[in-house]
């Protein structure tokens, strides 16, 4: 099962940071943008479409990979003062009622959408340019698989940790602003000891 945790959080990790990558993407495209459409009186035709293109694939291919951090809301004003093992039986359930049907869905209904697109070359009709969009319909279908990868990890978590009694954590790759400034008033507090 550990194996398998580390392997769905590397593999949701390598898509998350690739995919991240379309932030830059769209910095440039919406600068573009902005200069041709106000200092050169030229708006694009193309834009609006890639600029909503990038952004929903960068949302939908982060989701396992927020997963895995355990970035998603939650309602945790309860949940977190609940021991371990309880909090790991509640999740164990929430996956398997409402979870895994979800994202089972998103692949099935993805797959349609996705195949359906590709057999006739959607465009969008959003712009006089007529950008390809079938290739945004596919990532719905990879977005849910890789969720459901992702997921079956998030299970295996919770099933080790009612036998431990500890959470497996995915590897610290980013941290929010807030819990660094958190640790550095505890170590200031404590000098540096924890």
């Amino acid at each position: 099962m550990i194996q398998y945790i580390r392997f769905a959080d590397t593999l949701s990790a390598v898509f998350g940071k690739a995919f991240a990558w379309l932030i830059i993407m769209m910095a440039f495209g919406t600068g573009y943008e902005v200069v041709s459409r106000y200092l050169f009186n030229a708006p694009t035709p193309w834009a609006l479409d890639i600029s909503f293109i990038m952004y929903g694939s960068l949302f939908m291919m982060g989701g396992a990979y927020t997963l895995s951090r355990g970035g998603h809301v939650r309602g945790d004003f309860v949940y977190r003062l609940w021991r371990p093992q309880t909090q790991a039986r509640v999740d164990l359930v929430l996956y398997l009622l409402f979870f895994f049907p979800g994202v089972t869905a998103l692949i099935v209904t993805g797959w349609k959408y996705a195949s359906r697109s590709w057999s006739y070359g959607e465009v969008s009709v959003n712009s006089p340019a007529g950008i390809p969009i079938y290739q945004f319909k596919t990532v719905i279908m990879a977005a849910g698989i890789l969720l459901f990868i992702q997921g079956i990890a998030q299970v295996f978590r919770c099933i080790v940790c009612m036998r431990t009694g500890q959470w497996i954590e995915a590897d610290e790759d980013v941290r929010e602003t807030e819990d660094l400034m958190m640790k550095r008033a505890d170590e200031a507090e404590t000098g540096g000891h924890i």
